[in-house]
């Protein structure tokens, strides 16, 4: 496939002028690898290296081992689609976003690998986004969105059949293949059995506000450790009954990304997701 038609197609699919970004002021030491469109507007092709795509990789990140899983399959023609740009890393605060590798970048670009990246555009409520994709990977039936986000909505209020914090925090380790983080500030029991789900860093109080607004008393995100960022939406939980669940950035965000390759699948290009690991310290 060309790779402009595939770029117009997801322009189409996914990015409207109400969405914005700003993920380019911070990737300066990279940018003579950064497209022109990119620099604008933070959003879609953030590497113009392909002219022809013929296979089509998803992840989270771009972190150092997903572009090197790509280098040592010998692949030329692609494209890398990431739901972030630049790496996640809450133990190295305050740079928490890790810059992609130059020496990398050169290898891609040598092989024609493209990177294209969808941010607020895949938090945005759709079939694809993250926060309806870990509500349906939780059994949770999405309902309403909520959560307003660079002009995007990246929250979902849903139903779910579980009772208990408890049985919900079971439920969500089994998804999420690891342990997760439960902070009991509410009632064991969930409220109405309505679950708020942010996939990522939901953790603050503009979003647990309208948490609360909503009269929900169970909220599953990403990021929930305890930290000077994290603090007062810790303290406005707790105040308002609001138990947190967190699942960390990565784990939270991989069902989108995964549901992307299906995305792609239709657009008539294979696709495969690689896996990574989440950063435990996210809890």
């Amino acid at each position: 496939m060309k790779a402009s038609q595939l770029y117009k197609t997801l322009e189409k699919d996914f990015i409207t002028p109400k969405l914005s970004d700003e993920w380019a002021k911070h990737m300066t030491s990279i940018a003579d690898f950064v497209s022109a469109n990119f620099k604008k507007r933070s959003m879609g092709l953030v590497c113009d290296f392909s002219k022809e795509i013929n296979h089509v990789y998803t992840a989270v990140f771009p972190s150092n081992p997903v572009l090197q899983r790509i280098l040592d399959d010998d692949t030329q023609d692609a494209m890398l689609f990431v739901h972030h740009p630049s790496t996640w890393d809450i133990t190295k605060a305050p740079n928490v976003f890790q810059l992609m590798d130059r020496k990398l970048l050169e290898e891609l670009k040598s092989r024609r690998i493209s990177i294209y990246n969808l941010h607020v555009p895949l938090d945005d409520y759709g079939p694809y986004s993250t926060s309806v994709t870990l509500a349906k990977a939780l059994a949770i039936q999405p309902e309403k969105p909520f959560a307003h986000y660079f002009g995007s909505l990246s929250g979902v209020l849903g139903r779910t059949e579980v009772s208990t914090v408890q049985e919900l925090r079971k439920f969500f380790e089994k998804a999420m293949e690891h342990k997760v983080s439960l902070y009991s500030y509410g009632d064991k029991k969930i409220k109405g059995g309505i679950v708020a789900v942010i996939a990522g860093g939901g953790n603050d109080v503009d979003m647990l506000t309208e948490i609360a607004e909503a009269g929900v008393n169970t909220f599953v995100t990403g990021i929930t450790a305890k930290n000077s960022h994290s603090q007062k939406a810790h303290e406005f939980a707790k105040e308002h009954g609001i138990n947190i669940l967190g699942g960390t950035h990565y784990s939270t965000e991989t069902f989108a990304c995964i549901a992307m390759c299906n995305y792609f699948k239709k657009q008539g290009l294979p696709a495969e997701f690689i896996k990574d690991k989440p950063v435990m310290e996210d809890l």
